[in-house]
């Protein structure tokens, strides 16, 4: 089997979609986009096309390797990102050339359904309460929500007190029993940080994800010392040397890689790997399309200390399209009383509506980064 094409759709809300045709008729489906660069995104998995015209697709390794060390430069959230989605690709097209979902191909299944958690909640976290509520009523048992909004480097109490009320809030909306993950988003610097998570922690969250920037890392054992509370990271950590430090050191509780970052689905599975030999949990990140969530959902399925899966649906950013607008099996993303169930097709386990990917794409998207500002002018943490 020889790869014979590649093609790229731009799709709403925000998403890119990959397509890799085989001269058997299989076809692989991956998700190679990095948040506010699609453009780029694109540009560079058309770079590594035509080293890819002509491959065997099932040689997985051989071609994630050429790809990230056939170069002199490597790693970096662009070159990262556009290996994962060609990768997904490859696994969806090697599980259908076998029959066989991608986690059966990877040691096969550890679990029976796959915990998730959605957002509520957005950038700037109002109404949260009733996005709690609507949450509770799709099924979920967990959720997520930013902490802050853009905060000063050392500023008043009141956005403490903020983060507090709402967290206490929600709290008060779903009771004790479902988890709220906090996202600090990497937005609170390391002197607010200290503060925070020890106001927040009577209202027991699930984690506090992204605490500090990941330029900070050194500065987790310190964090840690005033919290109990799990600390999570890795969205913005690209390949296993990207992760070598934060593991080997024991740096965190729970990392978060980002399949369609990291450096797809075998680069996790490697990744959590590693985590598992330091006791430390796995929860994928994933706010971005049906394509990221399936790769993530298989690697949820097989790898033993997976935690719990973030999903996109109805997220706030989702505005033109969601999860299963371009799928035809939709109750693979069905949520039943906290989780998901595992998927039982070949590849990926989603099968993709190709007539509304193409159709999605004649309007294509776009993608402005926020650009936040403080109140004397200055740049803001997104």
């Amino acid at each position: 089997m020889k790869i014979t094409a590649l093609t790229l759709y731009r799709v709403k809300p925000r998403w890119i979609f990959l397509k890799i045709d085989t001269d058997e008729g299989l076809v692989g489906w991956g998700e190679p986009i990095l948040e506010s660069r699609p453009e780029t995104s694109v540009a560079a998995v058309k770079e590594m096309e035509p080293f890819l015209i002509g491959k065997d697709p099932s040689r997985i390794e051989h071609i994630f390797q050429t790809m990230y060390r056939g170069t002199f430069y490597r790693g970096g959230p662009i070159l990262m990102s556009a290996i994962s989605g060609i990768e997904q690709a490859l696994w969806d097209i090697r599980g259908k050339a076998l029959g066989l979902p991608v986690y059966e191909i990877l040691g096969g299944a550890v679990r029976d359904k796959i915990k998730a958690y959605a957002w509520i909640g957005g950038d700037h976290p109002t109404n949260v309460e009733e996005d709690a509520k609507g949450r509770l009523e799709q099924g979920f048992r967990n959720v997520k929500m930013n902490a802050t909004n853009a905060c000063e480097r050392i500023g008043d109490y009141s956005e403490i007190d903020d983060a507090v009320e709402r967290l206490a809030a929600v709290r008060e909306i779903v009771g004790k029993d479902v988890g709220i993950g906090l996202d600090f988003h990497g937005r609170v610097h390391k002197s607010m940080a200290k503060t925070l998570v020890k106001e927040l922690e009577p209202y027991r969250p699930m984690f506090y994800e992204e605490p500090l920037l990941p330029e900070h890392l050194d500065f987790l054992p310190e964090l840690s010392r005033h919290t109990s509370i799990p600390l999570a990271t890795g969205e913005r950590l690209y390949g296993r040397w990207g992760y070598k430090e934060l593991i080997t050191q024991g740096l965190i509780d729970l990392i978060q890689p980002d399949l369609s970052h990291v450096g797809g689905i075998w680069e996790a599975r490697k990744v959590a790997a590693m985590a598992e030999a330091y006791d430390m949990g796995v929860a994928p990140h994933c706010p971005l399309g049906p394509l990221a969530l399936a790769s993530s959902m298989q690697l949820d399925a097989c790898t033993p200390n997976f935690v719990i899966q973030e999903m996109s649906l109805k997220m706030q950013y989702n505005i033109g399209g969601d999860l299963a607008d371009y799928v035809k099996n939709k109750d693979v993303f069905a949520i039943n009383d906290g989780y998901l169930n595992l998927p039982t097709l070949p590849g990926l386990g989603i099968e993709i509506d190709e007539d509304a990917v193409i159709e999605a794409d004649k309007e294509g998207i776009t993608w402005s980064p926020r650009n936040w500002r403080h109140a004397d002018g200055s740049v803001a943490e997104a």
